[in-house]
């Protein structure tokens, strides 16, 4: 390809809504352009480069018997509907009507689908094990897309999808995903790690996410050193200290001006924070599309509220901070309230709070907190739950050292998913004594954009994009120095034609550009090799070459 027909250009300077260095740079040396926020086009640079990712990932996925298919980009809702992730989803899923005014969906994920698929054509257990898998365009409308390809709302990902007969058969095709993605992304020479994650949307019994680790990451990681312990902090667990058990005293009403907050309380009263009770308030849409309600979330005063956690216990959908006239409806007040004598609100509480005595919580008046209150005695919840943060520090669940805390981001994801799908969806087989059973199902998931992204942050350096060999565009960026009797141009050119027939097709910098403009733009693509022929060069019998990460 010769780099004057290339469509797209390198910029000098970095656009100003670029942020970070891989965004700046695929901007800079021609690999996407912005159509809308959180939507990108490819140019051709980055198709190619794309297009090595999914060789990579088909190779690796024929090779755990993966089977390719493509499934429609969209969905009528009744699939959903069957599944009550149609009301589960919020604004994140992309409706419309069609013009016969039938309710569809913009493909997010293909679980229903690929479960339909299964029941019109897995009939006997003979069929199973089975695995699918596409490479295929996805729709989230995400509320904070951010830093380019890393977090988008158009997006092309590999879904494959587990078919067994089997809990037994489940585990050996998740194991063989759990080592194929470490091929693929060990491939693309990205360093992963995998972390047991939430299940979020997806449901079933267990997921793992594979992280890139990255201070642009906005998922927080908890690391065990000691054993290995690791955990996305949404689904981290930590071992709780337990609580000197205390004669419960008297509830006793206490004024105190001007502390709202836990720090200020905590000084006014010259008590440690894990002698108070944090209130914290949400208002939750249930998963199953009944109106909102308010949540009132407790925890020990040294804790923070894992709002995943508490999703999860509610079943909400989606969460978002209660506003102070919502709070005060209930007789609540903002930064006194108390769960004591409230009524009106779904209230849920740490597991700590039962075995914490004598407590300072709120009084539910401004300028005033209670002492020494005690749950059974003074007030119950609705529900009581694992509500509290992991952090850096925090006691390992396995072997009581200190938690590390770490940023990432997620890369790829894999689950168990069960018959949450079949059993809703009627996906069942006949097995060998004639009975119908439901197809045991696992999904796994891999963000082709944002793996670019993540291997253009991971390898750069000041000069621009530094690719590794097996996801390079082209291997090698082939620069023309014209000289006067026009050698250089006539050897340049043969060499092009004999690279492209050893299956070494280069990017052929043939413009009429100066030494210092061609070196600045080889050196921001990235290409792993350049080849230089220039007069200088011919002269002493050869050609110049340099490896990009020389």
């Amino acid at each position: 390809m010769k780099l004057s027909r290339l469509f797209g250009t390198t910029l000098r300077e970095s656009p100003n809504e670029a942020e970070v260095i891989s965004h700046q740079l695929l901007l800079r040396a021609g690999f996407i352009r912005p159509l809308a926020t959180g939507i990108f086009s490819y140019l051709p640079l980055a198709q190619r480069a794309m297009a090595n990712i999914m060789h990579i990932i088909r190779t690796e996925m024929n090779a755990i018997g993966g089977q390719e298919i493509s499934m429609p980009v969209v969905h009528p809702a009744e699939l959903w509907q069957q599944t009550g992730r149609w009301d589960a989803i919020g604004a994140e899923m992309g409706r419309f009507k069609d013009r016969n005014n039938r309710a569809m969906a913009l493909a997010m994920t293909h679980e229903e689908v690929v479960a339909a698929l299964a029941k019109s054509e897995i009939r006997s257990y003979r069929q199973l094990p089975a695995l699918v898998y596409q490479l295929q365009t996805k729709w989230r409308d995400d509320p904070r897309p951010r830093a380019g390809l890393i977090r988008v709302r158009e997006f092309t990902m590999l879904d494959s999808y587990s078919l067994d007969a089997t809990w037994e058969g489940l585990d050996i095709q998740y194991q063989a995903h759990y080592e194929a993605y470490f091929n693929i992304f060990r491939r693309c020479e990205l360093p992963v790690v995998a972390v047991q994650s939430d299940t979020g949307m997806m449901g079933g019994q267990m997921a793992h996410e594979y992280m890139y680790l990255t201070p642009i990451g906005e998922d927080s990681l908890l690391f065990c050193d000691a054993c290995g312990y690791s955990a996305n902090r949404q689904a981290a667990r930590f071992t709780r200290p337990v609580p000197t058990a205390e004669a419960a005293l008297p509830l006793e009403p206490v004024a105190t001006p001007h502390a709202s907050s836990i720090a200020e309380l905590a000084a006014y009263l010259n008590i440690p924070e894990a002698r108070t009770a944090k209130a914290v308030f949400f208002m939750a849409e249930p998963a199953d599309g009944s109106p909102a309600f308010l949540v009132f979330a407790v925890v020990r005063g040294d804790m923070e509220v894992n709002e995943t956690k508490l999703s999860n216990a509610v079943k909400a959908r989606d969460l978002r901070p209660a506003t102070e006239a919502e709070i005060r409806a209930i007789g609540a007040e903002p930064g006194y309230a108390s769960p004591v004598g409230l009524r009106g609100a779904c209230v849920i509480v740490d597991e700590l709070i039962p075995v914490s005595p004598n407590l300072v919580a709120g009084a539910n008046q401004p300028g005033f907190h209670l002492r020494n209150v005690n749950y059974g005695r003074d007030f119950t919840a609705d529900q009581v739950a694992d509500l509290a943060s992991a952090g850096d520090g925090s006691p390992c669940p396995q072997c009581g050292a200190p938690l590390r805390l770490n940023r990432g981001v997620e890369v790829g994801n894999i689950f168990k998913l069960g018959t949450k799908y079949s059993d809703a969806l009627e996906c069942g087989f006949s097995d060998e004594n004639g009975q119908i059973q439901s197809i045991i199902m696992g999904s796994y998931g891999i963000g082709i954009g944002r793996l670019l992204g993540c291997i253009a942050e991971e390898h750069h350096d000041d000069f621009g994009l530094c690719w590794p060999a097996a996801v390079a565009p082209y291997p090698v960026h082939l620069t023309l120095l014209s000289g006067k009797n026009g050698e250089p141009d006539a050897a340049a050119l043969k060499l092009a034609a004999e690279l492209a027939a050893a299956g070494l097709e280069p990017l052929f910098d043939d413009r009429t550009e100066s030494a210092g403009v061609k070196f600045a733009d080889a050196d921001l693509i990235g290409l792993p090799l350049r080849i230089t022929v220039s007069e200088r060069a011919l002269k002493q019998g050869g050609v110049e070459f340099k490896q990009r990460r020389a």
